[in-house]
């Protein structure tokens, strides 16, 4: 799940018809959502939930992928990507989706390699998912949306790819969210403390072929073992589990797991061509851009102190802690707080 760093290493009007209406994924490119550069707005009540669909899905090629993405809100609004983690999906921002579109925004939530119906252009690419690999992914579909600077905002594995465009491309990145703070590591073998090595049992599993086999035979039931392990207070229901656990069909769903986790212990290579970029994030480089970080008070998932990571950041920045059971899915489980999160960090 998300990358271990230091200890764990690697207003919109409230009336009742708008709250309607920004509930409803058809009214996304309505006259509320012209505006380039959103003002400042309330964001309307919004109860976990309410969404279970983002409509139609577009995809595009994009670097070595062909990648399927929602998208919605104004063509002219300031982009959004949203990024999502393992074992979670685009169905993670279902909620925010609308929340940002009716606030005027162009919002493209992307399902990752590996994920969804996102393929590979070729069946001779390695399926690789160290940290940089993925974060060029999303540069590449940025060039080929034709965005040329987004507020990126993630959990998870998509925390950690936001943290590094954030970090290696600043000028691609207007503003960051991250839930659960710097989450930039590399790949190495320190051994942490029994207890936080405990966090990490499925990272072991994943290392033997035995792990590989299981998780490949199991995996809609580990999936869910992960969510009620990482989102303690969290009753989702098995509508909500099942629409993003069809994501974990993609054929090479757990090649790109399997290394992603192999990859982070050092028992899988990388690819020779993003060398340098892993070099440069060893130095774990601080992120000068705007910055909102998140915690959920009842994260089951590993995560740094706030305390840890807050120098990481130069720019602009906050940290907010957000109550109420709120476990690792934080955008799912509090879409509000998440979206208001991208709406307050676009005015610094």
């Amino acid at each position: 799940m998300s990358e271990k760093n230091n200890y764990h290493r690697r207003h919109f009007l409230g009336t009742a018809a708008i709250t309607i209406a920004t509930a409803q994924l058809g009214i996304f490119g309505s006259a509320n959502a012209q505006s380039s550069k959103p003002k400042p707005a309330v964001l309307p009540t919004i109860k976990p939930g309410t969404n279970t669909s983002f409509g139609s899905l577009k995809q595009i090629d994009a670097g070595i992928l062909n990648v399927t993405y929602a998208e919605s809100g104004s063509a002219n609004g300031r982009p959004v990507i949203l990024l999502h983690g393992w074992p979670y999906d685009i169905y993670s921002f279902v909620d925010v989706t609308p929340l940002l579109a009716a606030a005027g925004y162009r919002v493209v939530v992307p399902y990752l390699r590996g994920y969804g119906t996102t393929r590979f252009l070729s069946s001779e690419t390695f399926r690789n998912a160290q940290q940089s690999a993925i974060a060029v992914d999303i540069l590449a579909l940025m060039d080929a949306l034709k965005i040329e600077k987004a507020i990126i905002a993630g959990f998870d594995w998509g925390a950690r790819t936001a943290n590094i465009m954030a970090a290696l491309w600043p000028e691609r990145c207007k503003a960051l969210v991250s839930v659960s703070g710097y989450l930039i590591g590399e790949s190495g073998t320190i051994p942490l403390p029994p207890k936080a090595e405990h966090q990490w049992w499925y990272q072991y599993y994943f290392a033997t072929e035995h792990g590989r086999v299981g998780y490949d035979k199991y995996r809609h039931d580990f999936a869910k073992l992960i969510w009620q392990l990482a989102s303690p207070k969290w009753n989702f229901d098995d509508a909500t589990f099942d629409r993003s656990a069809a994501a974990f069909n993609n054929p090479d769903h757990v090649s790109i797991v399997i290394h992603n986790y192999r990859w982070r212990l050092g028992l899988a290579e990388g690819e020779p061509k993003y060398d340098d970029l892993e070099k440069r994030l060893a130095g774990s480089p601080v992120i000068t851009v705007p910055t909102i970080t998140l915690e959920g008070d009842a994260n089951g998932a590993p995560h740094p102190d706030p305390s840890t990571y807050a120098r990481k950041f130069s720019g602009k920045y906050s940290h907010r802690l957000i109550k109420g059971g709120i476990g690792h899915n934080l955008p799912q489980e509090a879409p509000q707080a998440f979206a208001k999160a991208v709406l307050e960090v676009d005015g610094y």
